[in-house]
């Protein structure tokens, strides 16, 4: 078994005015569970408050210096150096801010440096530069800590292709800041005139190649809108919510289906739709969705517009937080964010306040339920690795979809009848008889898919 230590990180914040103290620590507490995602040790937090982010190295010269040390580089004169090239409001600003600081002592220096800076803000390429310069290693924002979760766990090719067109979106603005590629190559017919630099020809490519994904995708999401035809009529939950909630162990449970379940953030990417079992007549699907995160780059919700089109598609949503989180307020707040950002604000709601055995014993779980339940009277409180509570989510959902249903009969010629088999998979059969020109089933339906068969 091997002894090799994961690569050591370090975490750099700046709690800016307008941000509370609760959410900011919830903020930090949540980059650090993306930094073990990826698989990263966290050793060190490197945090301030300042009226802005400094404008060359996010934090201060004084919080630059105990960054360096963190990294095993002495602090020098370049401090003094970087100050000199600011203008005095900057300068006061650095001063007034470290004057703010909580009076906490430095952060422990770790027997062995850090290898990676993790920034909890989106940053400039040119201030990623300037920390990398000061510390000598990899610096990487909270949209790259996203991006590279994302590009590791996508497993279908649409995941794929939307994550890469995001990631080389991300990247062309940074080619600049690399310093690489200053040099031309040689242009024009028989080599004469400036030609490219690789700089050039660097974006050049990467927009060639967002474009052959773009129309990748846009065949891919064509084959899905027609997959998505098929089941129009049918009864379809979509479950959403935070990374993290329980959304995969939840359809595992109600479906049986062999989703993939990992305590990580973003462990599910791609759209699965299985069945309710024990399946319902009609049949009713469930689909899990790709989690939200606070400050999710706007990029990737609009790339994965066609996966989140489920939930838009969707007859009900299960929301699916995680109750047992002391922050779950905001998670369910940053996904009714996203929801109505992609235009399924009005989609059926139904609120399911997971992982409640995580609370403590008995007792403890009677007390946070009830308190929960008193501020979300029409909330399920459960727990997904409990069959008892999965057994009562079922018959909800079954519940639900059962109140548009409609009765009426289908007469099926006897040439007809490959509808069978759709008639009884899609439908509650309540009897069938038998006559000249075909079977007339007795059937409960949405009217819609009733319609559809007689006209079939």
């Amino acid at each position: 078994m091997s002894d090799e230590r994961p690569p050591r990180a370090a975490i750099v914040a700046v709690q800016l005015p307008d941000t509370e103290l609760a959410a900011f620590n919830a903020s930090v507490a949540e980059l650090g569970r993306l930094a073990r995602t990826l698989g990263l040790e966290v050793v060190a937090q490197v945090t301030q408050r300042r009226a802005a982010l400094h404008a060359a190295t996010v934090v201060g010269s004084g919080k630059l210096s105990i960054l360096k040390s963190l990294v095993g580089r002495a602090a020098d004169a370049a401090d003094d150096e970087d100050d000199d090239d600011d203008d005095v409001s900057e300068r006061e600003t650095a001063a007034r801010d470290d004057d703010l600081d909580d009076g906490a002592s430095p952060p422990e220096v770790p027997r062995d440096p850090v290898q990676v800076v993790l920034v909890d803000h989106d940053i400039s390429p040119s201030q990623a530069r300037n920390l990398e310069k000061a510390t000598g290693i990899e610096v990487m924002d909270r949209t790259a800590v996203i991006l590279e979760i994302f590009r590791r766990h996508a497993r279908s090719r649409v995941a794929k292709a939307q994550v890469e067109i995001v990631r080389l979106k991300y990247l062309v603005p940074r080619l600049r800041e690399s310093g690489n590629g200053r040099d031309r190559q040689r242009g024009g017919i028989g080599g004469k005139g400036a030609g490219e630099s690789s700089l050039e020809l660097d974006r050049r490519k990467i927009r060639d190649r967002i474009a052959e994904l773009t129309r990748e995708l846009d065949s891919l999401a064509a084959e899905q809108s027609t997959q998505r035809a098929r089941r129009h009529d049918m009864s379809r939950v979509a479950l959403v919510g935070y990374t993290n909630a329980g959304k995969s162990t939840l359809m595992r449970a109600l479906t049986g289906s062999e989703v993939y379940v990992a305590d990580k953030l973003f462990a599910t990417l791609d759209t699965t739709v299985r069945p309710l079992v024990p399946e319902a007549h009609p049949r009713v699907l469930v689909s899990d969705t790709v989690g939200f995160i606070d400050k999710l780059p706007h990029g990737l919700v609009a790339s994965f517009k066609s996966t989140l089109d489920e939930a838009l598609e969707a007859g009900l949503l299960l929301h699916v937080v995680d109750g047992s989180d002391p922050a779950f307020e905001r998670q369910l707040e940053v996904t009714s964010e996203v929801l109505a950002e992609i235009g399924a604000r009005d989609v059926p709601r139904l609120l399911v306040l997971n992982k409640i055995d995580r609370v403590g014993d008995a007792a403890a779980e009677e007390v946070a339920r009830a308190r929960l339940l008193a501020r979300w009277p029409d909330a399920i409180v459960m727990s997904a690795r409990r069959p008892s509570d999965v057994t009562a989510l079922h018959d909800h959902l079954v519940a639900f979809f059962s109140r548009g249903l409609v009765e009426g009969e289908v007469l099926v010629p006897y040439d007809r009848q490959h509808l069978r088999g759709q008639i009884f998979s899609e439908c509650e059969v309540l009897g069938e008889r038998y006559q000249d020109d075909g079977v007339i089933f007795h059937v409960r339906a949405p009217a819609a898919l009733l319609e559809r068969l007689r006209a079939a």
